[in-house]
């Protein structure tokens, strides 16, 4: 039995969010397991669901590896399954195989390190399945521990379009960390892509990294450039993960206006030219608008990495992954702002500061 700390999420009744560094104990491995001494993990947007969506941070109360801060009852209205739940956080990260179950598979990891997805990375330790392990060789902890859930997403982004018959996409909040992978990728590739982004700065950011079509949902005429974008590349696959307000909806008016400018006879319906949008992520936790005027071929749908990965098969998963061993201090390479200890990402400012989500300012704990 190993023991070490583990952060836990808990949300009681009256909203008051816990998060607290807790003394846990990790059984031995099994069957394909493996227990991993972590040693970097980073925090995503995804993660923050569990450590401070919805949550006043400002007025929170701070002490040693403990916080408790009240969630606003818009919020908590959603999260009834969760109320009284001492949860894991953490999806992904990096360190070194201690102990493994008697599976060929895990028992072949002994001793490596390895990026992994145990869905609870951020503690001193982690029992993860071999098949969420991606061997890192001599890649340090730090290069590794993003080795998942953005690269994965974005050469799954690639994957679904080829499956699906397209040859450009589009993305929204595409200068985040995993929009900057998917440029390189498509780069790469030869997919079209068109990037949304909410700020001039970002708009150099990426045109000075190579993209060609980069639009500021901020412009007076983004609608129009946006249109033209679509135009130029033939997207009519997006990616959209804002969630809430209106990306997906301005997304799809945009692909139906350049559908409808191909068309050579008026329809009253519109066009039948398909258009569709997957959103993949809650950046904004508010509903999401759509004011069908996109013809009558449009969908939108949810896209998560595990689903795809189960839908696309072991053949092209090991490619991705293979592929991002490979990349991974090139087309992969994430950045960071800062690194804390489990205690200090606990802390007012770190938390205040993470939370942003602002581009360019991630954070990894290094346990």
């Amino acid at each position: 039995m190993t023991t070490g700390k583990q952060l836990r999420s808990t949300l009681s009744e009256d909203g008051a969010l816990t998060l607290e560094l807790v003394e846990t104990e990790f059984p031995a491995p099994t069957g394909r397991q493996v227990l991993v001494r972590m040693e970097a993990a980073p925090i995503n947007p995804s993660d923050l669901f569990l450590i401070s969506a919805g949550v006043d941070l400002e007025n929170a109360d701070y002490s040693a590896g403990k916080v408790v801060a009240q969630m606003d009852p818009r919020y908590l209205a959603a999260q009834g399954s969760r109320v009284g739940q001492s949860l894991q956080v953490g999806n992904e990260g990096a360190g070194t195989v201690i102990a493994t179950g008697d599976d060929p598979m895990a028992a072949a990891l002994m001793g490596q390190r390895v990026g992994c997805v145990p869905l609870h990375a951020y503690g001193e330790y982690a029992t993860v399945d071999a098949l969420m392990c991606l061997p890192l060789g001599d890649h340090s902890a730090e290069a590794g521990a993003g080795s998942f859930v953005n690269p994965l997403t974005a050469l799954g982004f690639v994957e679904t379009a080829r499956m699906e018959g397209h040859d450009a996409i589009i993305h929204a909040a595409a200068a985040s960390n995993l929009g900057q992978m998917l440029g390189r990728i498509c780069r790469a590739d030869g997919m079209g892509l068109v990037n949304i982004v909410r700020r001039d700065e970002q708009v150099e950011l990426l045109r000075g990294q190579g993209a060609e079509h980069v639009v500021n949902s901020a412009a007076d005429d983004f609608m129009g450039q946006l249109t033209s974008a679509i135009d130029a590349t033939g997207a009519f696959l997006g990616f959209d993960p804002i969630g809430g307000g209106r990306t997906t909806d301005i997304c799809l008016q945009a692909m139906e206006r350049v559908a409808a400018s191909r068309m050579t006879e008026y329809s009253r319906y519109g066009s039948n030219h398909p258009k569709k949008m997957y959103i993949y992520g809650r950046l904004s936790p508010g509903e999401t608008v759509l004011t069908p005027s996109y013809g009558f071929a449009w969908t939108v749908s949810g896209w998560l990495l595990t689903p795809f990965m189960e839908h696309a098969g072991m053949e092209v998963v090991g490619r991705m992954r293979q592929r991002v061993v490979d990349e991974l201090t090139t087309t992969f390479a994430s950045h960071y702002k800062e690194k804390v200890s489990l205690e200090g990402m606990l802390t007012r400012d770190a938390m205040l500061d993470y939370s942003r989500m602002a581009t360019g300012e991630k954070y990894l704990v290094v346990p």
